[in-house]
């Protein structure tokens, strides 16, 4: 496993489900929050290049852990440094929250080009900031995992590799369906979501183990242990105070 651990908050009611979720505004003027995505894409970029990966899948478990709103948050964050381009894919044809958080038609998407009806210009869309372009997930189909293990998988990623600094795929959880061992080959690494007090540990070490250390990239962990926000505000609290406002300790 690469090691990169990092701690994200609920706070921000990410991780209950995203069906409703405008990704742009996760988070919103929280800049601790916010800054959490900052350090944690900074560490993924560093090791990423030091890697040589670029192809990176976001994933959990089981559903409801986070990895959506990681995945989107990253490819914004990349973006917006002006330093990588970002392809972000919609690969969870059974959910399509991130089709859905961005607010983008749903076809024609990657599901359109692995049935090949729509080329890869056809279903690359300009994203909300500029570096950041997406895919969305596609008509719904029954058996996502056949498509996504045969050779229009394999040619998008090419595709999509010789055009992009980074691409990001947020995926279908690990356990429940086959999808993410379908994509396995062909992706560099994943990213893994883990939502502190939701997922049992006895699930998050067998999508480990079924992932593979040495396509690990790093872990998330999404969820509040106890008295963290005294913690966090006791050593970084000052940095995210309003100009003239008296800050308390205990």
């Amino acid at each position: 496993m690469k090691n990169i651990f990092f701690n994200l908050f609920k706070e921000n009611g990410w991780g209950s489900g995203h069906e409703n979720i405008d990704l742009m505004k996760v988070g919103g003027n929280d800049q601790a929050f916010l800054e959490q995505f900052k350090v944690f894409r900074s560490k993924m970029e560093q090791k990423s290049d030091l890697l040589g990966w670029k192809v990176i899948g976001f994933t959990s478990s089981i559903a409801v852990e986070g990895k959506t709103v990681t995945c989107a948050k990253i490819a914004l964050g990349l973006a917006l440094t002006k330093r990588k381009s970002v392809l972000l894919v919609d690969a969870d044809n059974r959910k399509a929250d991130l089709t859905k958080g961005f607010g983008i038609p749903t076809q024609p998407g990657l599901m359109e080009y692995l049935l090949g009806r729509a080329s890869f210009s056809d279903v690359v869309r300009v994203g909300p900031v500029a570096g950041v372009s997406i895919v969305s997930s596609g008509t719904s189909v029954s058996e996502p995992a056949d498509l996504l293990a045969g050779d229009g998988f394999r040619d998008f990623v090419i595709e999509a590799r010789r055009k992009y600094d980074f691409v990001l795929f947020d995926t279908a959880p690990i356990l429940p369906v086959a999808d993410v061992m379908s994509m396995h080959p062909q992706l560099d690494g994943f990213i893994i979501v883990f939502r502190l007090g939701y997922t049992p540990i006895e699930m998050f070490t067998q999508a480990t183990k079924e992932i593979g250390g040495n396509k690990i990239l790093g872990v998330v962990l999404n969820g509040e242990e106890p008295r963290s926000d005294r913690f966090y505000g006791k050593y970084y609290g000052h940095y995210y105070s309003s100009p003239g406002k008296t800050e308390t300790r205990e």
